[in-house]
């Protein structure tokens, strides 16, 4: 019970500061920081894939009703979670702790921190931005917004996480 408290409130703070303050950064219309990617990110690896996708659809629906997105969010929101058991997969090794524990630089170390939560950014930022501009007319510049944005969530991300996990 205390752990569904934790997570629902993180949700709700996480989608709060992507409404009121990450959707009103952008630079130059390169980097647009998704941080609420992290609800995604979080969740404890040995969670039943169903359950993270219905997490992952509810935020995205609730980002692009408040957006007006008309669902890229929610697309890129669940892509995130299907592919995260691929990610977790992929990303198993030594510095993993324990499967019920949520991933975070203290339970996994920055290392894999940054590489798993760096992969499901990716994912999700190529399902958005490329869902959004639904062309491949200037593909190249959207790779670029999709670097970009990756990098600078992921930072984000890692920072949030650091701060969550002094607490």
């Amino acid at each position: 019970m205390n752990s569904i408290l934790k997570y629902s409130g993180f949700f709700i703070l996480l989608i709060l500061l992507q409404l009121l303050v990450f959707n009103n950064i952008q630079f130059s219309g390169y980097v647009n920081p998704y941080v609420y990617v992290m609800l995604i990110i979080i969740l404890p690896l040995s969670m039943p894939s169903w359950i993270v996708l219905i997490i992952a659809f509810l935020a995205g629906f609730i980002i692009d009703a408040f957006s007006g997105t008309m669902g890229v969010h929610t697309f890129a929101t669940v892509m995130a979670g299907f592919v995260r058991p691929w990610i977790i997969s992929l990303n198993m090794t030594h510095e993993a702790a324990d499967p019920d524990t949520s991933p975070s630089v203290q339970n996994n170390g920055l290392r894999w921190f940054f590489l798993f939560a760096g992969m499901i950014v990716l994912v999700h930022h190529l399902s958005l931005f490329y869902v959004e501009v639904f062309s491949f007319t200037g593909f190249f510049r959207t790779l670029l917004r999709v670097l970009l944005s990756t990098l600078f969530t992921t930072f984000f991300i890692v920072f949030i996480d650091l701060i969550r996990s002094r607490r």
